[in-house]
């Protein structure tokens, strides 16, 4: 898997997660304290997001950190 295919996965599971917690990007955002653009970006596989901010994402969405990077499709 190459780095895009991991920033791809990463915010597809995050979409995923805020949606099922039915947060809008501008809720997640303020709850992890980053622009509400910032979290489009990660959702759009166009931002390299930190670990740092991962686990303030899963945090935020009351999920582990490897929900985030886990792989679906296998």
């Amino acid at each position: 898997m190459n780095d895009k295919d991991v920033f791809n996965l990463i915010g597809l599971n995050v979409k995923v997660e805020r949606t099922i917690k039915r947060l809008t990007q501008e809720q997640l955002a303020e709850l992890i304290d980053v622009h509400e653009k910032y979290i489009g970006r990660i959702e759009t596989g166009k931002q390299n997001v930190t670990i740092k901010t991962l686990n303030r994402i899963a945090n935020a969405l009351n999920i582990k950190l490897t929900k985030l990077l886990e792989d679906k499709t296998e």
